[in-house]
């Protein structure tokens, strides 16, 4: 059994986890079926991104880009559960397959419990927010911790685990904090965050997505996202994608927003540039953060686990 996972090229830790999660939710799968395919956490079903003629065994994967595969052949699909009830409608299962989004689970592995705080506040931005915005020194500035989402995943989780309350653009940002009982305030700095995947996630564990907006640090990340920078549109006008990952980004940005050699006035003006940016994060981090209720948590991982001990049952 192999499991499956977006790759971006740039690195997103809520992806990236796939690799060795499964090895703790259910050793040794890797050795059995070797026909299926394990499509576990991410936004993933996606008629672009999964083989056709292959058996796949869904465990918590999302809708939310592009459009649905043909999951009607029992024969090609095993669907345990998917990641909340917005996608259990989309593919057409029971809503009570909307269990969780198993990145959840991740708390649960020995080596993340117990850890110490080390960050009062810490920011997790999505990674398009990551390639080219000014949110490091934007941090610095207000106070909060930077993670960058593009890091090693197990690296990432536990920044977040040692933090004592977490600002998320990130989805999994937001799901790693309130599995780790870390309290979470959500941001948004564009319309291309999908909406649809927060509130997919956030009905299965009775929490709200209300996110507040920040707008984009600078010239480049309004680029990459097509959004509006002190008053000018940079919507590229890019055709909606089958595969959300195949968006072109400009790599002479991304260079010239990691440059290292920048002059202290170019610096000091980015900065004055990003001035609402940095306003709003400041605020966000002072905003009032949510959590849910322990029980609700503890039920939902129960029943997931439920799901692990069946499919053990019928596959080993």
């Amino acid at each position: 059994m192999d499991p499956y996972y977006w790759e971006s090229e740039h690195g997103n830790f809520g992806d990236d986890l796939n690799l060795w999660l499964w090895d703790f939710l259910i050793p040794g799968f890797r050795d059995v079926r070797p026909d299926t395919l394990l499509v576990g956490v991410g936004t993933v079903l996606n008629r672009a991104l999964l083989p056709e003629g292959r058996h796949k065994l869904v465990l918590g994967s999302g809708f939310g880009y592009g459009s649905l595969p043909d999951m009607r052949d029992s024969q090609e699909w095993d669907v345990r559960c998917v990641r909340g009830p917005l996608t259990a409608q989309k593919v057409g299962v029971d809503p009570k397959l909307g269990i969780i989004d198993p990145a959840v689970m991740v708390a649960e592995m020995p080596e993340f419990k117990g850890l110490p705080k080390k960050h009062k506040k810490s920011f997790v931005p999505h990674w398009e927010s990551a390639i080219a915005g000014m949110w490091p020194v934007i941090c610095q500035t207000v106070g909060l911790h930077y993670i960058d989402p593009r890091g090693d995943a197990k690296d990432v989780i536990r920044e977040i685990a040692q933090s004592e309350m977490i600002v998320a653009e990130s989805m999994h940002g937001a799901i790693l904090a309130d599995a780790f009982r870390v309290p979470w305030v959500a941001v948004t700095t564009s319309s291309s965050i999908n909406s649809f995947k927060w509130n997919d996630w956030a009905q299965t564990v009775g929490v709200t997505y209300r996110p507040r907006h920040v707008p984009v640090s600078s010239r480049a990340e309004a680029i990459i996202k097509g959004a509006r920078f002190w008053g000018v549109d940079f919507d590229a006008h890019q055709p909606a994608l089958e595969d959300p990952n195949k968006r072109q980004i400009d790599e002479s940005v991304m260079v010239a927003a990691r440059a290292p050699k920048q002059t202290s006035l170019r610096v000091a003006a980015k900065q004055l540039l990003a001035a609402p940016s940095t306003l709003s994060l400041w605020q966000a981090a002072r905003a009032a953060p949510q959590l849910s209720a322990d029980h609700v948590l503890a039920e939902r991982k129960e029943r997931f686990l439920e799901v692990i001990a069946g499919v053990r049952r019928d596959y080993f």
